[in-house]
């Protein structure tokens, strides 16, 4: 399994955003700062975040981006969802006769890795950015 940096990004940029929710919209250059993601890559994942209503950009002097929901209604899968992220453990689709191995069946550990893919998308299913943020905050402490 590969999380890409898009699906890793999008979530920490988020979590940054989260925990600024209810003070002001937050620029993509202060969380390009803070989490040292690039700017332009930034603009990519939020494009696809506002067409998933996921985010609301505000213009101005003050502009910039808040969450369009609350955050422990946004959840990881979500946001994967979002940025175009699977979440896979096995090559071939789920549906499929055939195997990830090119043979008519599926190899022996199939559904090893099938069962794993299902846990850890329940786990994503599950985990809302306010878990992350509350979260983050307990270790600041």
């Amino acid at each position: 399994m590969k999380l890409t940096t898009k699906g890793r990004y999008a979530v920490m940029a988020l979590v940054d955003l989260a925990r600024f929710d209810n003070v002001n919209p937050v620029s993509l250059r202060d969380i390009s700062l803070r989490q040292g993601i690039s700017l332009d890559y930034l603009e990519q994942i939020f494009l696809k975040l506002r067409k998933k209503e996921i985010v609301q950009s505000i213009r101005g002097t003050q502009g910039g981006y808040v969450l369009k929901k609350k955050a422990h209604e946004i959840k990881l899968t979500n946001i994967f969802e979002a940025v175009d992220e699977k979440i896979k453990t096995v090559q071939c689709k789920k549906e499929s006769k055939r195997g990830c191995n090119g043979k008519p069946t599926k190899c022996l550990t199939h559904d090893l890795w099938d069962e794993l893919e299902n846990h850890i998308n329940s786990f994503f299913k599950e985990k809302s950015l306010e878990d992350l943020v509350k979260n983050n905050n307990e270790k600041r402490i």
